[in-house]
């Protein structure tokens, strides 16, 4: 798979698309200029790849649309050399948009094909500052916390506790609450080990987060 001249040319139109939108973050804005995402998706679908649009990934799951995955982004308020925690690989475009942003990006999803296969999609493009892991997201990495932010990229009918230990005092999580078709975009800030601030955004559709893994 190429990235040609009009792939290059679709992703600034719908840089443009994301602007009007009301995303502001110039580096996440340069982020999802700067990745293919048409490597990504099945190549069924290249030809819409920049459609502002989720698509199947496989396994019941997707690729959000960019303007989601931008909003998410920038909710996040990243630093350089913050170390992130992403719950749900997928297809690995929501991991490359993060290592652009120069964190320290700590990914887990629970179907093993599909980690498996953004594991190499990633390694392909030479972020050095992604590590990817197959398990259960509910259950985070407490190997590897605490974390500066953590990203979740599937509807929660529960905020998971074991991710609220696993975030740092001044620490964020960004989070789509709720069962049903529509999920709130939540924002939680640790303010110290017991006290948490809820913040509350648009509301957005997402996949379901569930517990255990798949092979």
């Amino acid at each position: 798979m190429q990235d040609t001249f009009r792939h290059q040319g679709l992703r600034k139109r719908l840089v443009q698309e994301l602007r009007g939108l009301g995303i502001k973050e110039e580096k996440v804005l340069l982020a999802i200029e700067k990745i293919p995402r048409h490597f990504f998706i099945q190549t069924t679908f290249e030809d819409d790849a920049y459609d502002n649009k989720p698509f199947p990934i496989g396994r019941g799951q997707t690729i959000s649309n960019p303007y989601t995955v931008a909003y998410q982004t920038e909710l996040l308020e990243l630093n350089d050399g913050e170390k992130v925690l992403e719950i749900g690989t997928g297809s690995g475009y929501q991991s490359a948009v993060l290592a652009e942003l120069n964190v320290n990006v700590y990914t887990i999803e629970r179907h093993q094909p599909l980690s498996n296969k953004a594991k190499r999609l990633l390694d392909n493009f030479g972020y050095t500052n992604v590590k990817t892991f197959y398990g259960d997201g509910f259950k985070g990495l407490p190997d590897e916390a605490p974390f500066d932010k953590i990203l979740i990229t599937a509807a929660a009918p529960e905020i998971p506790k074991d991710l609220l230990r696993q975030l740092k005092v001044n620490g964020m999580m960004v989070i789509p609450f709720g069962e049903g078709d529509t999920q709130e975009m939540i924002r939680i800030k640790r303010l110290d080990n017991n006290e948490f601030e809820k913040e509350t955004f648009s509301t957005f559709t997402f996949v379901p987060m569930l517990k255990g893994v798949e092979d």
